[in-house]
Parts: structure tokens; sequence; C-alpha cells
């Protein structure tokens, strides 16, 4: 069985203490302006994780799945049918803008009320419960906070209606960089332009995007 043994106190040994001569002390002044530049530098640091929101169906109401084919009197199913396949893509990515939507929007090039239709999506935009406050409450905890969406030069109505701007900034959307989610080139373009590594960032969506978990091997 073994056996905890205690070492042996090592014997005391005494020194004379050494006096020294005093010396007189250089006492550096306080320059204010550096002691508010040191305390800046260490109070300023970059809060992380950086937050990066979608924003339809996320932060707001998107009037896609009800309002929008209430409008045109038809069911979500007809209206997925008879719309043009690529022309809402198109317009999120900003190749095409209002008036070009509005001429291949259908398959057959059917006019309709463009005006009406920014009335209605208008309409049907809110925040989604809750949302609004959480922003509050990642605000004031100094969350540095992006919109990161698909979606064409009509975020600015839902801007102009909810001020989304008082919580996050509009930094990613789709028709300023003409990517779309999920490609990883907008992924990229994300974490280039915020200079920090993917880890850093937290993507909130109410899809999944697997470019996202690839983010590592990119780059």
């Amino acid at each position: 069985m073994a056996q905890l043994v205690r070492a042996p106190a090592a014997p005391k040994i005494w020194f004379r203490p050494k006096l020294f001569p005093k010396q007189p002390r250089n006492r550096m002044a306080l320059n204010p302006i550096n002691i508010a530049a040191s305390l800046n530098k260490r109070t300023n640091t970059r809060k992380l994780p950086i937050l990066l929101f979608d924003i339809m169906d996320t932060i707001v109401r998107d009037p896609f799945y009800h309002d929008i084919p209430s409008f045109f009197g038809m069911s979500l199913k007809e209206l997925i049918e008879c719309k043009h396949q690529t022309a809402w893509m198109e317009f999120e990515n900003g190749v095409i803008n209002e008036e070009e939507l509005a001429k291949k929007f259908f398959k057959d090039g059917r006019p309709f009320d463009l005006e009406g239709l920014k009335d209605c999506i208008r309409r049907g935009y809110s925040y989604i419960d809750g949302v609004e406050q959480l922003l509050q409450a990642l605000k004031q905890n100094n969350y540095e906070m992006h919109a990161f969406t698909n979606y064409p030069i009509w975020y600015k109505i839902i801007e102009d209606k909810l001020k989304i701007s008082n919580y996050l900034s509009w930094t990613f959307c789709s028709c300023m960089y003409g990517k779309r989610k999920p490609d990883p080139d907008f992924y990229l373009a994300v974490v280039e332009h915020l200079k920090v590594d993917p880890v850093s960032c937290i993507f909130i969506d109410d899809r999944y995007h697997p470019a996202y978990f690839s983010l590592g091997r990119h780059l």
C-alpha cells in the first residue's frame, strides 16, 4: 500500500537586510489626453459575436403568402403557377427594376397595378410577435447587428414603416450585392466586409442554409 510521506521542513536561513540609499522618485505627469485614449481603446473593443438577421419571416411578416395572392384574387398555388419563374429573384438581385418586374411578373405578361401591389405589401409588413422587444434588448446590450437578407429595393418600404434601422443596419441586402443566399459568395462577402472570422458571426434565419456551415472550408 502506497504511503504519503511528508518531506522534512527545510532549514531556515536568515539574511541581513541590505540597506539601499533612498533614491528620488520621478513622477510622470498625467496626460488626460493619453488617459482618455487608453480608456477608449479598452472600452471600444468590438463586441462579438456579430448578429446577422434575415428579415422576412424572421423579423418582419412576409406578405407574399397571404396578402399578395389575395391582391391578385388567387390562391398561393395559382400565383406560383402563373408567375414568372425568375423575375422576382432578378428583382431581389438588383438585375431588374420595379418597372421591369411589372412587365414580366406574370408568364403571360399581363399588366397589373404596381402601386396597388406596393400598397398591399406595405400594409402587410409588421414585426413578428416579440421580435422588436428582442432587438431592443440586444441593442441595449451593445450587440452589433446587421440585416442579411434576400430582398429587393422594397426593403426601403419596410424601413419607412417599421424603422428597423433603429436596431440594426441594412448592410447586406441581395439587391446591393447582386447575390442571394444560399450563394456561398454572399456569405464570404459578409465576413470580408465585417473583417471577422465566420465563427464570430451568428446568422439568424428562418431557413436552413448549408452554405454557412461550409464557410470554414472556403477561408
